[in-house]
């Protein structure tokens, strides 16, 4: 089977989570019998071409003006010579008899509209529209994300459920790890938070709950990776508090493996990659008890209520002054992320285009 892939993601300066997914799951359809057609309106970097192999250019008009075209008037259409087209996010491609597959992670946009702009908004509801209507087959990553949909009007049969995967290389020396850390200006016990900083992620109870634990704590500091996303956050400008952006993944797997724990205060979180990524570093895990992060933590971290500051400070304090706890945390962790990977999603994911591919 061929699958067109529409890569438009990778074209942005800054990919984020999405990109990081398409990356995976376009390296790892080829074993599941999928040949990947990259497509976008541009040429990925090197790097990514690297990764990703050969992209089709779909040339003018590029970026927000083609998503706006497609999203409006579904033109310009994509023509390709190939069995099903995949759109991995609401970026939703206007296709011409060919079966449409499109990835939705979650509909925070539906649940918490104040945390997003108007423009974000208008765009994420008429991508949903368009994967309501034309979609043969939509992919979500959660049970917690596919009853979501199926809530606000998806039939069940047509979602197909590929939880996202982890590959983890070999850790670099402890020397080596400690010069990034330097370099970081990390020198002092921290718990990690990763992702695009934005409301919905719960970062603001995260900084409140560190200036608690410092009072009792006053060495240890929060590490927040990641890029500016939808709206300000407060509270990240506070002491203690690292603001690291963007950071290449050799860097990031050593923030990972030598963090206190790696904490996840989403309210509101699709399936939640980070706590997956932190625990099959061995990097203990402490996220919020909603939405989709039971469901990837289970039993293997620890669950703190949304936005209570006092239980979230509590967790932290406890997890720093614990080696123990940490122990056991890592080995749990470790344990489960090993039922996710990428090469299980690709094979969810080959069977939606099946599915797709028969329904059309």
């Amino acid at each position: 089977m061929r699958a067109g892939l529409h890569v438009g993601q990778l074209l942005q300066p800054v990919p984020g989570g999405i990109g990081r997914y398409i990356v995976h799951v376009a390296r790892n359809l080829p074993a599941a019998d999928v040949e990947v057609v990259p497509f976008g309106a541009g040429a990925p970097s090197t790097r990514v071409q690297s990764l990703i192999g050969t992209t089709v250019d779909l040339g003018w008009p590029r970026g927000p003006l083609r998503y706006e075209l497609w999203h409006q008037l579904r033109r310009p259409r994509v023509d390709l010579d190939v069995d099903v087209v995949h759109a991995p996010s609401l970026a939703v491609p206007a296709v011409r008899d060919l079966p449409l597959v499109v990835t939705v992670h979650d509909v925070a946009f539906l649940r918490e509209p104040e945390a997003f702009t108007r423009r974000g908004l208008t765009f994420h509801r008429r991508g949903l529209e368009i994967a309501h209507r034309e979609a043969a087959a939509i992919i979500t990553a959660s049970r917690f994300a596919r009853d979501e949909l199926i809530d606000v009007g998806f039939d069940r049969d047509r979602i197909h459920l590929a939880p996202h995967g982890v590959e983890t290389r070999v850790p670099e020396s402890a020397t080596q790890m400690r010069a990034r850390l330097d370099g970081l200006g990390l020198e002092r016990p921290y718990i990690v938070a990763v992702g695009t900083i934005e409301p919905r992620k719960g970062l603001d109870t995260l900084a409140q709950a560190l200036a608690v634990a410092r009072t009792t704590e006053p060495d240890l500091e929060l590490a927040v990776v990641g890029p500016a996303g939808w709206l300000a956050v407060p509270g990240l400008d506070g002491p203690g508090v690292h603001r690291l952006g963007t950071i290449d993944e050799r860097t990031l797997d050593a923030v990972y493996r030598n963090a206190v724990a790696c904490a996840v205060p989403s309210r509101y979180e699709g399936f939640g990659l980070p706590a997956l990524e932190a625990m099959a570093r061995g990097c203990p895990v402490i996220a919020s008890n909603a939405t989709s992060l039971p469901e990837v933590v289970g039993s293997a971290g620890t669950l703190v209520p949304v936005g209570d500051v006092e239980a979230w400070a509590h967790a932290l304090v406890v997890t720093l002054r614990d080696d123990a706890l940490r122990d056991e945390m890592s080995r749990r962790g470790r344990e489960r992320a090993e039922g996710f990977t990428w090469l299980g999603s690709a094979h969810a994911h080959a069977a939606a285009y099946a599915a797709a591919v028969d329904a059309s």
